[in-house]
């Protein structure tokens, strides 16, 4: 855009001052006040913990989490290799995964692309930058909320010395970097991508349009896996064994603090820009990706906030956080010391030998895509992507029964071949619940052709209905399946698993959302394929590459091809339907790992408030009142939360919409102003963090309130979140992913852009963008960090009440719930529009 420069959007998303809720401006009042008093209030508990009495023999102190202690990992021999040894070695997997990593950026940065695409991809990327700069000071603001709570239940409550407090607090900043430093890797990687694979279409063969995006997305996955594992396997081998509670607990928290944030945000922002966006298309009667739409930069910034961060930093966090809730039961639930360093071995090395079975079953899918595809015309987009995850998940399987045959023969009763079996029902969910997915989001399902066939003759409301339907129905399928899987997880557990550990079903469930991330490359690779396929198609509009002077006789001098423009575009729209399937599968998957894998967490805390399953176990049932308050109350949570994320979708689209409708010009330009482009990104970035401290502050003030209530209330809570959660995301995915590809079957097997049937499919995929991108993503990090951080909050609670504090506590708890129902007020009153209903 003229005079749209890098420097001009470095600056742009700097916060503005506060003003009225009118057309472009910010939301009003300001936050200041209210965190103080937040901060005030949760001062207030670590001053009334340092205020209480000396501690006395016999005194509550659990400590939770932070007090384990690792056994000596060299006390096992496998094969006559130490364990120890062994997870050195998997560290060296990982520097492989990364270096695997490094090298597919290197040659994406390396391809060719006009520098007309160039420069429309580093704009993006440069706004990219900007958001994450700005999410990540509001990262550090709400990380001092958890510091406090953390030093006042460590320091004050439990005793530990300032080193371990600061132990706790260092890792639980290098979680939260860890989240948001992949987030980063993935955007730079993505943008990268986007402009090369539109610049490949020109070509006008399909291969290179699926192999760019593929590759980044498994440069993304192999860094992402790669670094995380890295990092649990240095807390593993590198430090004292007991510290190493304390830094998975902090590492975890942090790490669930930073992907929350930057789902919740990053899904507010993208659907304000893809909507305002896309309603334009309907006033203006304009094409997709119009140059001269001020919304199109927010909506390519939104693809990567919404689609490529809020992701990235999911699945470093899911796939951290199960291993630390499976680390936590084994020191909690096994007593031998040998059977706890034979497990922790064991699973820690069949995650590294995933990590090759993933990139060898991407080496080898792309190779066989490539002698089948490359030289052809026309290329199904989405068999790659199928192959390629049920390729991986073979491999995974035989890699894990062939590690477990080597690590764990010396075990009796067939242990290898159990806990293989157990995983092996998670790696199978990994691989079917996308071929469930695509049931009902694939461009080929019969669910969106219905969906399409509605909006014929019914317009927006039947192409409406029809995606409830499916959304609906795919929660029963997925949820059959999930049990199916973690119905044969717990047969097997049955199975002798008993002589080892208590509880043995409840580690079944762990290991099956272990297996779930078992091919966790793969599973972020085909979700990052969507942003870069839907960039790509952004990038080709925007850079308005064949408007340029003698641009054919260019491209043949400069590149040595004569390009195809008109094929370029039918591909990069098939693509992107592919893209929004792949995108689709990954939903369900990264929820799933939270529901199966807070099972483990939650026992954590069971197994602490019943001192190891032998007293209180009747307060675990309907008969206990608080508990089943508790389950009510979780499905309370849920369906607030999903209002109020789509609240901050509605009024930001709203005021995006009635801002790009006010300035937009058709006649005498070729692209937005940048000015006008840069209010639009500011809009989407003020409500998608408005929304998000408002949503944040209150989840984190209700976890406090509920554990402070009463601690079975409290996993009843958890409970509920968790089960609530998984139908609500897995039903909101999915009816979005039905509308969205609906829209992409109108506009690419029927051509009928600009028609009534093409303008109900709009509407329909703009109710289901927040839908599918917002408020069911959002679940997921949602119930990791409740549980996580309830944890901790439960144990300061009964720490209090048995220090003589019980009234401290339910006061406090009073205090807790007043404020976030403050939070829960604002979610929908401070963001409401502002307009008076009128004719």
């Amino acid at each position: 855009m003229p005079g749209l420069t890098t420097e001009r959007f470095v600056v742009l998303l700097a916060p503005s001052r506060p003003g009225d809720d009118a057309p472009g401006a910010a939301p009003q009042a300001p936050l200041s006040k209210l965190a103080r008093f937040a901060v005030l209030g949760v001062s207030a508990l670590a001053l009334t913990a340092c205020a209480a009495a000396p501690a006395q023999e016999g005194d509550h102190h659990v400590g939770g989490e932070a007090t384990l202690v690792l056994p000596d990992l060299s006390m096992v021999d496998f094969a006559g290799i130490p364990g120890r040894t062994l997870l050195l070695f998997a560290m060296i997997i990982c520097a492989f995964g990364l270096g695997f990593g490094v090298f597919t950026y290197s040659r994406l940065r390396a391809m060719p692309v006009h520098a007309s695409m160039r420069e429309v991809s580093e704009l993006i990327y440069t706004t990219c930058k900007a958001y994450l700069m700005q999410q990540g000071k509001f990262l550090l603001l709400l990380w001092v909320f958890i510091a406090i709570v953390i030093v006042a239940y460590y320091r004050f409550l439990v005793g530990f010395d300032w080193g371990r407090v600061a132990i706790v607090i260092a890792f639980s900043l290098i979680g939260m970097a860890g989240s948001y430093g992949v987030a980063w890797y993935g955007i730079r990687v993505n943008t990268l991508a986007n402009s090369r694979t539109a610049f490949a279409s020109l070509r006008g063969k399909p291969y290179p349009v699926h192999s760019i995006p593929m590759q980044s997305g498994m440069s993304v996955g192999m860094v992402l896996i790669s670094v995380e594992l890295f990092l649990m396997l240095v807390i593993l081998t590198l430090l004292p064994g007991e510290v190493a509670g304390a830094c998975f607990i902090g590492f975890a928290i942090g790490e669930s603090l930073g992907a929350s944030v930057l789902r919740i945000a990053g899904g507010i922002f993208t659907k304000i820009a893809d909507i305002g966006s896309d309603l334009m298309k309907i006033a203006f009667k304009i094409k997709e990706d119009d140059a001269r739409n001020p919304g199109v930069i927010a909506d390519c910034t939104g693809d990567n906030a919404g689609d490529s961060v809020g992701p990235s930093a999911d699945g470093f966090e899911t796939y951290g956080v199960t291993g630390v809730a499976l680390v936590t039961f084994i020191l909690i639930g096994v007593h031998d010391p040998n059977v706890q360093v034979t497990l922790l071995v064991w699973m820690f090395l069949i995650r590294a030998m995933m990590l090759i079975a993933s990139a060898l079953a991407y080496q080898a899918n792309d190779l066989f895509t490539r002698r089948r595809w490359g030289a052809r015309d026309q290329m199904n987009f989405e068999a790659p992507l199928t192959n390629l995850v049920w390729l991986t998940s073979a491999l995974c399987i035989i890699f894990t029964f062939a590690s477990s045959a080597v690590l764990l023969s010396h075990e009796p009763d067939g242990l290898w071949w159990k806990l293989s079996a157990i995983i092996t029902c998670g790696t199978l969910a990994g691989a079917l619940i996308p071929e469930l997915v695509k049931v009902f989001t694939s461009t080929e399902s019969a669910h969106v052709r219905e969906v399409v066939k509605s909006s014929r003759q019914g317009g927006a409301s039947l192409n409406i209905l029809s995606g409830l339907v499916a959304g609906n129905i795919s929660g029963f399928w997925l949820g059959i399946v999930v049990v199916g899987l973690m119905g044969g997880a717990y047969g097997i557990s049955e199975l002798g698993l008993d002589q080892l550990m208590l509880a043995p079903s409840v580690f079944a469930f762990g290991l099956v959302a272990f297996g779930f991330l078992g091919m966790g490359p793969v599973t972020i690779a085909v979700d990052s394929y969507g942003p870069v396929t839907d960039n790509a198609q952004s990038v080709y509009e925007l850079s308005l590459i064949e408007e340029e002077p003698n641009i054919d006789s260019q491209l043949q001098n400069e590149f040595g091809f004569e390009p195809q423009w008109d094929r370029a575009k039918q591909m990069l729209e098939e693509n992107d339907g592919a893209g929004n399937t792949f995108k689709a599968t990954a939903k369900p998957v990264l929820i799933g790992t939270a529901v199966v894998g807070a099972t483990t967490m939650i026992f954590a805390i069971i197994m602490g408030l019943t001192n190891g399953l032998t007293e209180g176990i009747v307060n675990l049932s309907l008969l206990h009142p608080p508990f089943l308050l508790g389950l009510i109350t979780g499905g309370a949570v849920i369906y607030w939360f999903t209002g109020a994320s789509i609240q901050a979708v509605t009024t930001g689209a709203y005021r995006a919409v009635e801002f790009i409708a006010g300035n937009m010009t058709l006649d005498g330009v070729t692209k937005a102003s940048a000015e006008d482009s840069r209010r639009v990104v500011e809009i989407c970035t003020q409500y998608a963090q408005r929304g998000m401290l408002n949503m944040f502050l209150a989840i984190f003030f209700a976890t406090l309130s509920f554990a402070f209530a009463e601690p079975y209330f409290f996993i009843g809570y958890l409970i509920s979140i968790a089960i609530f959660g998984l139908y609500q995301a897995i039903f909101m995915a999915n009816a979005g992913g039905a509308w969205d590809n609906a829209k992409k079957i109108v506009e690419v097997d029927l051509h009928a852009k600009g028609t009534p049937l093409h303008d109900a499919t709009i509407v329909g995929d703009t109710v289901g963008d927040p839908y599918k991108d917002t408020s069911s993503v959002a679940l997921n990090p949602v119930i990791k960090f409740t549980t996580l951080f309830g944890l901790l909050a439960v144990e300061l609670a009964v720490s209090m009440a048995a220090r003589g504090l019980s009234a401290w506590t339910l006061g406090f708890g009073v205090v807790f719930f007043v404020v976030a129902c403050v939070f829960v007020w604002r979610s929908f009153y401070s963001m409401r529009i502002r307009e008076e209903v009128s004719a």
